[in-house]
């Protein structure tokens, strides 16, 4: 059940307990142990562990990684390939990386490790059922397992996705939700060696959609995405994408589903003691779905917070801290959520023309290279650009 076992006497509080073990729980938990706290982080898969993820590392992902950690990219993207519903296709080339292609897995182990190195203990196969914040112990939360275990925490952290408990215990709520549908599809070197380098994204058939052909050596992870409440449309498109790439006679290593959440404006991010982040708190990019970057990123800012949390003297103190983690975040990651929506929405209604405007004018393309590339989030991109300022996504 363990990796690693409580040493403490179990009666005893955690100063910071975080729930997933993902991106956003992992830099969470490294945050909090590097601070000096004591950590627990849970997980109820083992380790290592696939999730349904393309695999892109930007350049906000990049610089969000804890000091020392080694990325180890299975591919470096010079290229993109933009195609209009599998027509029209034309390739767009860098001088430079435009960004990273990492193996989830992978990545996410070695950013456990790191927390596992800074202090923080890790188990594993074990499934928190409910969270709870009881009067009169106001200096701690309780994270209840299933089996009958409570664990006592004077902070906890949500990053157990975005149907996990720790999100519905704080109220989350959700203003879009997309189905995406992905394989892991190996191929023989002569189609890898084509793929090496350079990527594909699809504007697809359905409002709101696109697929994508990620390389990761003689892997290639090929998906669609859009809006939920198409299952079987966005099914056909699946098939139908993957047929057009010539991609139907090879055997998926791994076929999978996931559901894509995005918090609305208003959505908690805390209550009492309890944080949440990441895909937990339904913090991704709304219209690419790009969801690293912001794990990373409100992965340690709750992890920071946490620690504070842990050591605050009062109720009014909690609240200050847990007040400050919020605004951290809405003031941030919020903003750069709010003009994605924007992105999206006008994409959307114009999805010829954004393609066009893509593959046919140069400071377009630069400027979503410049994103990709550079720690430079959509909203000043778009702040410095005269297109976005034009079509008011700044703001």
């Amino acid at each position: 059940m363990s990796t690693d076992k409580p040493t403490h006497d179990p009666q005893q509080a955690w100063d910071v307990v975080v729930v997933g073990a993902g991106p956003a729980g992992a830099s969470a938990a490294y945050a909090a142990a590097a601070a000096g706290r004591r950590v627990l982080l849970l997980e109820k898969a083992r380790l290592p562990r696939y999730k349904t993820c393309g695999g892109g590392i930007i350049g906000l992902s990049r610089d969000a990684l804890p000091p020392g950690f080694e990325l180890r990219l299975r591919d470096r993207v010079h290229a993109v390939t933009f195609t209009l519903n599998g027509r029209f296709s034309r390739t767009r080339r860098a001088r430079t990386t435009v960004f990273g292609l990492v193996n989830r897995p992978e990545f996410d182990q070695q950013l456990v490790e790191h927390a596992q190195k800074a202090g923080a203990v890790l188990r594993t196969g074990v499934t928190v059922a409910r969270v709870e914040q009881n009067q009169p112990d106001r200096y701690t939360a309780q994270v209840a397992l299933q089996g009958g275990e409570t664990i006592l925490a004077r902070a906890v952290v949500g990053a157990d996705g975005s149907a996990g408990r720790v999100g519905a215990h704080v109220g989350v709520k959700l203003s879009q939700v997309d189905l995406g549908l992905e394989s892991e599809v190996p191929v023989p070197p002569e189609v890898a060696a084509d793929w090496k380098g350079r990527v594909l994204i699809d504007w697809g058939p359905l409002s709101g959609s696109y697929g994508w052909v990620f390389p990761k050596g003689e892997t290639l992870t090929v998906g669609v995405i859009s809006r939920r409440g198409e299952g079987a449309a966005t099914k056909t498109y699946f098939r139908d994408f993957v047929a057009r790439l010539g991609l139907a006679d090879f055997e998926p290593s791994v076929s999978s589903g996931h559901l894509t959440r995005c918090r609305s404006d208003d959505s908690p991010l805390f209550r009492g003691r309890v944080l949440v982040c990441g895909d937990a708190a339904g913090l991704l990019e709304p219209w690419t779905r790009e969801g690293i970057s912001f794990a990373l990123r409100s992965g340690r800012l709750a992890g920071e917070s946490a620690a504070h949390i842990a050591q605050a003297r009062d109720t009014q103190d909690v609240h200050r801290r847990a007040l400050d983690y919020a605004s951290a975040v809405t003031t941030g990651l919020g903003a750069e959520m709010t003009v994605g929506r924007r992105v999206f929405d006008l994409l959307q209604r114009h999805t010829g023309l954004s393609y066009l405007a893509v593959t046919r004018i140069r400071p377009v393309w630069n400027a979503l290279e410049r994103t990709t590339r550079d720690s430079i989030p959509l909203a000043k991109a778009l702040r410095s650009h005269p297109l976005g300022r034009a079509l008011r996504l700044d703001r």
